[in-house]
């Protein structure tokens, strides 16, 4: 049995991971770690990651980045793994993760849903042909109206994905708003869309000369991610340290 701390187990995705987790043969929650603690689990639940004081294999994180520090410094002093959910980390948060992976096992994934990754792998082996035919690259994620951050995390990861394949030849346009000019043919146009409940939406557009070839993924529900981290949990539990993604576990 796979024990595992929530770190943020009170916010959306902790209590989808909690529900989730009841129903799991192979894994259970030890312990929650939540700011908030108006909520009735059925595990103990901590204000910080500081102040928790039971054991578990695995921490699974889906709190916000401000509480990724203490999160970090937290596993590699108890030498705990960590699945790092948690979007919108800062170039310094980013650094401190790979410096963390050499102390424990650390998998972090801008998202945690095989369909997602299976929609990398299929634009890297995409992106040359399209980009050396001349096509336009612009990627559009439409997410519900709590979320924080802007462009998504899975968005830049996607990007990100493309520029690998093409040698780092791209950059990234966020708000085309402030200049007026021609598009650039080797940048990729990044747009957020904040509305409603919308759990995760993007597409990935080639527009060539007339034909438009065009990748989506629509996640109708937050399970998708929660169970996509369950899976990563299991998986990270009793790994040497290092730095690992969802590609390890597929």
């Amino acid at each position: 049995m796979v024990k595992i701390i929530l770190h943020g187990c009170n916010g959306r995705m902790g209590q989808m991971l909690t529900g989730l987790l009841k129903e799991d043969p192979q894994a259970e929650v030890a312990a929650g770690v939540d700011g908030y603690t108006g909520i009735a689990n059925d595990y103990p639940v901590f204000p910080s990651i500081d102040e928790c004081n039971v054991q578990a294999d695995v921490v699974i994180d889906f709190s916000n980045a401000k509480a990724a520090d203490g999160l970090l410094d937290y596993c590699v002093r108890t030498k705990t793994p960590v699945v790092l959910c948690t979007t919108g980390l800062s170039e310094e948060q980013l650094a401190k993760v790979e410096e963390a992976a050499k102390e424990t096992a650390v998998l972090k994934s801008a998202n945690m849903s095989l369909g997602i990754n299976l929609l990398m792998k299929l634009l890297k082996e995409a992106a040359p042909t399209l980009a050396a035919a001349g096509f336009d690259i612009e990627i559009v994620e439409k997410h519900h109206n709590q979320k924080l951050d802007a462009p998504s995390g899975t968005a830049l990861a996607l990007a990100d994905s493309i520029n690998e394949a093409s040698d780092g030849a791209y950059h990234y346009v966020y708000d085309r708003s402030q200049e007026r000019k021609k598009r650039d043919s080797r940048e990729i146009g990044i747009s957020a869309v904040r509305g409603g409940t919308i759990v995760g939406d993007h597409d990935v557009i080639f527009a060539g000369t007339d034909e438009v070839i065009t990748f989506e993924h629509r996640a109708y529900s937050r399970a998708v991610f929660g169970k996509g981290a369950i899976q990563a949990a299991k998986f990270l539990a009793g790994k040497p340290a290092g730095r690992y993604d969802m590609s390890d576990v597929i």
